[in-house]
């Protein structure tokens, strides 16, 4: 594998990937306005060849099997492959990093939900899956638009902040991570010169089912997405738990009888070869 995306490479084999194994069925349930919107998008038609980069636990992979296509999910996570081979028989799962993955075939299609985002050099990366991708052939995924557009990510990781230490050098908004494809002009220009024509850059946003309840709500937080990673960096028991309540607290006005819902904002992606 690429040791350009190394460290992406053993954050998912690491603590990452075993968690979103572990949180499966909670992942794709929140996540399944964006894959249905996006498979929508993606007009995929039976017999189509379909790569899913970065497919994880293998929904989509196996969502758009069921749909006739011949899919080939690529990821670098052991541990979220070994589960995505479990649920998806029909599907061909390599555990390759897709930013210098080749085949001997051409794709019709390129997937992805979410896992675009993490290429150490974006521009090498869509690069080489303009190259594998067919002369017809098009390309479709999901990435996630600012922090400040969502919520459910951005607000408990910026109540418990405070409780770690401040470093001076503010982080690149472009470094590999799940904004990293925020600014849609940024986005555009990869696409282009990578040799992808006519990319559509469109907006979509959901209310998302967070959680059942306060407590189960902060419970996922400490496992999935920017909060988990500030609480990962605090070892006092005590003020773990006031950055807890804290946590908590902020998640408190989007509570509802239903639940906790709090939006999603997305890009849906799709350009041609």
């Amino acid at each position: 594998m690429s040791e350009e995306n190394q460290e992406q490479i053993d954050y998912w084999n690491n603590r990452a990937g075993k968690t979103w194994t572990e949180l499966q069925e909670r992942t794709d349930q929140l996540l399944h306005p964006f894959s249905q919107e996006v498979i929508v998008v993606a007009e995929i038609k039976p017999n189509e060849k379909v790569l899913d980069v970065g497919c994880g636990c293998g929904a989509t992979s196996l969502a758009i099997s069921e749909l006739g296509a011949a899919v080939t999910g690529v990821d670098v996570s052991t541990p979220m492959l070994d589960l995505a081979k479990k649920r998806a028989k029909k599907v061909s799962f390599i555990e390759t990093d897709a930013s210098t993955y080749q085949s001997d075939q051409k794709f019709d299609l390129v997937f992805s939900r979410f896992g675009v985002m993490f290429f150490s050099d974006p521009y090498k990366a869509f690069s080489n899956l303009h190259s594998i991708t067919a002369d017809n052939g098009r390309l479709a995924f999901v990435c996630w638009q600012s922090p400040q557009k969502n919520p459910w990510m951005a607000i408990p990781g910026q109540v418990i902040r405070p409780f770690i230490p401040e470093t001076e050098a503010q982080p690149d908004p472009k470094a590999p991570g799940p904004f990293a494809f925020a600014d849609p002009i940024y986005l555009e220009d990869i696409l282009l010169k990578s040799g992808f024509k006519d990319p559509t850059i469109a907006d979509f946003k959901s209310q998302l089912h967070i959680a059942d309840s306060i407590e189960e709500a902060v419970f996922f937080q400490t496992k999935i997405g920017p909060g988990a990673r500030v609480l990962a960096e605090i070892d006092e028991p005590a003020i773990r738990k006031e950055a807890l309540d804290k946590m908590g607290e902020s998640l408190a006005p989007y509570q509802t009888s239903k639940g906790i819902y709090m939006e999603g904002a997305v890009w849906i992606v799709s350009a041609r070869t």
